[in-house]
């Protein structure tokens, strides 16, 4: 039968472990070095804090591998990490939650449940068909949109102007090339050496 459990026989389920105790002299069982080697990078102070990666100063693998071409500038949006995002609504949620006549904004866009954000930019689209007359104001609109918008009489403000297209430049036009007078061909003589003979034999 075991023991019975009291004060003078408890102890813990994970038995204690002493720390380990560095640089106390040769006779500690880690003296001189203290467990560190000799010399090296491991050797020193902070060496075992090096950052995920670190490969001993070498270059590291993410800057050896080759780099993929993409869209990496603020002229690439709506891609790359200067995307954009901009709220959709189709023509057919405007049929459905405003009566002719009325005046859409991106407030009321918001009160009808049509977008999330005032802070986003909003882009009319045109998927489905408008038969009201509708005064209609977003950052953009789509061509199909706004043809369909202004053929049921209404208007669409854009609130945020397309950036002017670059306009190509005239490709200069190439000299024209110099055309050397013909040499006269050997076996022929000139006009006036010919002349000069016949009136010498007359």
């Amino acid at each position: 039968m075991a023991d019975e459990l009291n004060l003078s026989n408890l102890k813990p389920a994970q038995p204690r472990k002493d720390r380990k105790r560095v640089g106390r002299g040769l006779g500690s069982g880690k003296g001189r070095y203290s467990g560190r080697g000799i010399k090296g990078q491991k050797s020193r102070a902070g060496s075992h804090k090096m950052p995920a990666g670190f490969e001993g100063g070498q270059m590291p693998i993410d800057m050896r591998l080759g780099k993929l071409r993409g869209n990496t500038s603020a002229d690439a949006m709506p891609i790359g990490p200067f995307r954009t995002y901009s709220q959709p609504v189709n023509l057919r949620d405007l049929e459905e939650r405003f009566e002719a006549g009325a005046d859409v904004t991106i407030e009321a866009l918001k009160e009808a449940g049509l977008i999330a954000s005032l802070r986003k930019d909003v882009k009319i689209l045109g998927q489905g068909d408008l038969t009201k007359k509708l005064s209609v104001t977003a950052h953009r609109f789509s061509a199909s949109a706004r043809e369909k918008i202004e053929a049921a009489g209404g208007t669409a403000t854009a609130l945020v102007q397309p950036k002017p297209k670059k306009a190509k430049k005239a490709a200069k036009p190439k000299p024209a090339a110099e055309v050397e007078p013909e040499a006269p061909a050997e076996d022929e003589e000139p006009v006036a050496d010919q002349a000069a003979e016949d009136s010498a034999e007359a």
